[in-house]
């Protein structure tokens, strides 16, 4: 994300619904805000889209002279996320942090499974090859519950407060939430993480049962429940966008 200064120049334009960046073609979403001042330009998760917001009224051109001035940020951003393709034969996948060669077992039924051969952490997965991703995906989902929901009642524990429920959705926008009433939600994708970036998203989201902001004190209960909070935080930052940008 970056902000800068709203430009003087009012010359009208349309509005562009696209960017093209490194050859591609992203969809660009622009949402006026009374309140901003500023033109403040995201990246959506996965790299797959752009979001801008900008004060209202702006005109057009104005919008157009601050994609191409900054169309270089743009690419060295994007460059970083690597679209990982269709899941295949020798493709890799992320497990608890530990990639993970696919191979097919040739059979048309069974769960996939993580074993070890000559050395190489391996999913086998059964199915048709045009399977492959969503035998994938629904190998993380189990993960992510596995992990998740022992590490969710273990904090909660520690803390006094009571889950109602836990569920998990392929969420784009953030990794997880927690309501008031103790419900709680998590983005499956966050099996490909290290073990520790997992505990932090659970600790993350059952200190919201106590503090539900982002205060020092809830920071301070989530970094009690999980020491690593800030090495986890970093990660995430740093490597979130390839998890999301994974398509299955």
């Amino acid at each position: 994300m970056f902000g800068f200064g709203r430009p003087t120049a009012k010359i009208s334009a349309p509005r562009p619904a696209a960017v093209t960046v490194n050859g591609r073609d992203l969809p660009l979403t622009i949402r006026e805000n009374a309140r901003a001042t500023r033109m403040t330009l995201r990246i959506e998760p996965g790299g797959q889209a752009l979001k801008l917001t900008i004060p209202k009224g702006l005109p057009g051109r104005e919008i157009h002279d601050f994609l191409t001035r900054h169309h270089g940020w743009l690419m060295t951003k994007l460059a970083r996320v690597t679209e990982s393709g269709p899941l295949a034969q020798d493709k890799t996948i992320p497990i608890r942090g530990v990639d993970h060669r696919i191979e097919m077992t040739g059979r048309l039924r069974g769960l996939a499974e993580e074993i070890e051969i000559d050395g190489i952490a391996t999913l086998r997965v059964s199915g048709s090859p045009e399977h492959v991703g969503r035998r994938v995906s629904d190998h993380l989902k189990r993960v992510a519950k596995l992990e998740l929901d022992a590490m969710v009642r273990t904090h909660a524990a520690t803390l006094g407060r009571p889950v109602r429920a836990i569920a998990y959705k392929d969420t784009r926008s953030r990794w997880g939430s927690c309501t008031s009433d103790g419900n709680l939600s998590f983005s499956w994708r966050i099996a490909m993480a290290p073990v520790f970036v997992i505990d932090y998203l659970a600790a993350h989201e059952v200190a919201h049962l106590k503090e539900m902001n982002h205060g020092p004190d809830f920071w301070a209960t989530c970094t009690q429940l999980c020491p690593r909070t800030k090495e986890a935080k970093r990660w995430l930052k740093q490597n979130g966008s390839r998890l999301f940008a994974v398509t299955f």
